[in-house]
């Protein structure tokens, strides 16, 4: 029998990405791999794809960019052992991007967790963080007591990021943050990931910003939010604030036809489209998320899935 799974890598296979069933099951300890664990874009929550969220492993070491609401359940359905997750990045506060940044860790903590975990994002990250405990409190305490569980408080480790520039280096990842505008949000990073592998690098949500292409430039993989007009326009005409949201969506995303500009400015070698704007309109295929970014960049495109895999060196 033809299961999902099957059916989607069978489906991106010919791209050169194929789903991601088990990324440490496999046994694959080594090497670099980007699993795009949510891809529609916004806080509206579905029966489609999840919300934002993306995972990074170098080396079997598991970074999280952003934890929109479904981030826990799609690491689990990657085959990620929530408990391994080592480093959480926001990119702004935005709900679709940091609403069960407490759960995540939280579900990692009863899973079993007893090792740190380092999250940054900007600044607020770490008031949201002693909010959190502040919250849950009752419940922590409880089960520390009841279950005889380590206190998860100190190993939550949250520092805001302030400014551009390197935020964290390891071993085998440096990762470098890059502000950029998402109106009306300044606080706003894209993540750089420099690794043994290759360079990755995450847009955040962003109006179009020709500086971006600098911060990309020769990357091997460039995953950029993108907007598609046509569907903006289905989506207002049908949603009561609609003349609000479509300003607000035009200014605060990029254009399938400007995200092109970015990707060829910056000369990657793959050009991956994600944080769709809408991401829950069926009549939208992906010939339609590709066709104006063609009009700019002649490199390869991949049109993110839910838990689709990518490895590195492309």
């Amino acid at each position: 029998m033809i299961n999902r799974r099957t059916m989607l890598s069978l489906a991106l296979g010919t791209a050169g990405a194929v789903a991601a069933p088990s990324v440490f099951a496999q046994g694959a300890k080594t090497g670099t791999r980007i699993v795009f664990l949510g891809t529609k874009g916004g806080p509206r929550v579905g029966i489609g794809a999840s919300n934002p969220a993306n995972l990074v492993v170098v080396n079997g070491t598991p970074f999280v960019i952003d934890c929109g609401m479904g981030v826990s359940r799609q690491l689990v359905s990657a085959g990620v052992p929530i408990p391994s997750v080592k480093y959480i990045l926001i990119s702004h506060h935005h709900s679709d991007h940091n609403l069960e940044y407490g759960n995540l860790f939280y579900n990692a903590w009863a899973a079993g967790l007893s090792t740190p975990i380092q999250s940054f994002g900007p600044k607020g990250l770490e008031a949201m963080t002693r909010g959190f405990w502040a919250t849950n409190k009752f419940d922590v305490d409880t089960r520390i007591e009841d279950e005889g569980r380590p206190d998860p408080r100190p190993l939550l480790i949250a520092k805001d990021i302030d400014d551009d520039g390197v935020v964290l280096k390891t071993a085998d990842v440096t990762v470098t943050a890059f502000r950029t505008p998402h109106p009306p949000i300044t606080d706003n990073f894209a993540y750089k990931f420099e690794t043994p592998d290759g360079t990755i690098v995450f847009s955040s949500d962003t109006a179009y910003n020709p500086k971006l292409a600098e911060f990309a430039r020769g990357a091997d993989v460039l995953v950029h939010e993108c907007l598609y007009v046509p569907a903006v326009d289905r989506l207002v005409a049908k949603t009561k604030n609609g003349s609000t949201l479509k300003k607000h969506l035009l200014d605060s995303h990029t254009t399938t036809e400007d995200v092109g500009r970015i990707a060829a400015a910056a000369g990657v070698k793959v050009l991956v489209l994600s944080h769709f704007v809408p991401g829950d309109d069926p009549e939208v295929t992906d010939d339609d998320w590709t066709r104006d970014v063609k009009k700019n960049y002649s490199g390869r495109i991949v049109v993110a899935k839910d838990l689709m895999e990518l490895k590195l060196p492309v």
